[in-house]
C-alpha cells in the first residue's frame, strides 16, 4: 500500500489482488484435476481442492440437520455477499475521511481478498466444468453447478512439518500430524495480511490513546 491511499491507489491494489487470484484460480481450475498435487519443496506443494463451505471447510449444514447443503450453500454466499457490501462501504468512508493508513490498508486487502472468494462462489458454478477426474474447460457445455452454487478454487499447500505426535502426549500420541494443514489461494492471503495489519492498527490506536490518558 501506497503512502497516502487515496481512491485511485485503492483501486489499483484492489484490481491487483483479484487479478493475481482469479488468473491463478482459472489456471489451476482448468489445468490440474480436482486433487493433483505439484510439488514445488518439500515444504510447499501446489494442491487443487475446492471449497464449498466456510473456513476450514466447514458447512452451515454441519451444525444443523435441518439445513440441507445445498441450503446452507445458498445462505453462506449471500451472507458473503452482504459482508462485501458492508466491507466495501466502511472502505469507502474511510477513504473519504482520510483515516490512518493502516486502516486503510488492511480494508482495502480484507475487500480485495473476500471479492476474490465470492467472485468463486458466485459465477464459477456456472462458467466452469466439473474437476473431478478431469481438466475443466472455461465456458464449457457441461457447468458443474448454478448461479450463486460455486465453489472456492484452493491451491497453496505449506506442509512444513509431518511426523508423528510422541506417544506420551494424551489423546493425540502416536497419530501422524501435518503443520500447517489447510489450503488456501491468494484471496485468503489478502485476507490475513488485512486482518493482521487490522489487528495491528487497533493495538496502535489502543496504546496511543491510554498514552493520552
Amino acid at each position: 500500500c501506497s503512502d497516502r491511499m487515496s481512491k485511485k491507489n485503492a483501486l489499483i491494489v484492489i484490481l491487483l489482488v483479484l487479478f493475481a487470484d482469479q488468473v491463478t484460480k482459472i489456471y489451476i481450475k482448468t489445468h490440474f484435476e480436482l486433487g493433483h498435487e505439484l510439488v514445488v519443496f518439500d515444504w510447499f506443494k501446489i494442491l487443487f481442492v475446492e471449497n464449498d463451505g466456510m473456513a476450514w471447510g466447514a458447512k452451515l449444514s454441519d451444525f444443523s440437520a435441518h439445513i440441507s447443503d445445498k441450503t446452507a450453500k445458498l445462505v453462506l454466499t449471500l451472507f458473503r455477499l452482504v459482508a462485501v457490501a458492508a466491507i466495501g462501504c466502511w472502505l469507502h468512508t474511510t477513504i473519504k475521511k482520510k483515516s490512518a493508513h493502516h486502516l486503510i490498508c488492511a480494508l482495502v486487502l480484507i475487500f480485495s481478498g473476500a471479492l476474490g472468494n465470492i467472485i468463486d462462489s458466485v459465477f464459477y458454478g456456472v462458467v466452469v466444468d466439473d474437476s473431478l477426474g478431469q481438466k475443466a474447460s472455461l465456458f464449457g457445455e457441461n457447468p458443474y453447478g448454478s448461479l450463486f452454487y460455486g465453489k472456492v478454487v484452493d491451491m497453496l499447500y505449506f506442509p512444513v512439518l509431518k511426523g508423528y505426535l510422541p506417544n506420551w502426549m494424551p489423546f493425540v500420541g502416536g497419530e501422524y500430524f501435518t503443520f500447517f494443514n489447510p489450503v488456501f489461494n491468494f484471496a485468503d492471503v489478502a485476507i490475513s495480511t488485512g486482518v493482521g495489519l487490522l489487528l495491528v492498527y487497533n493495538h496502535r490506536n489502543s496504546s496511543s490513546k491510554q498514552n493520552l490518558n
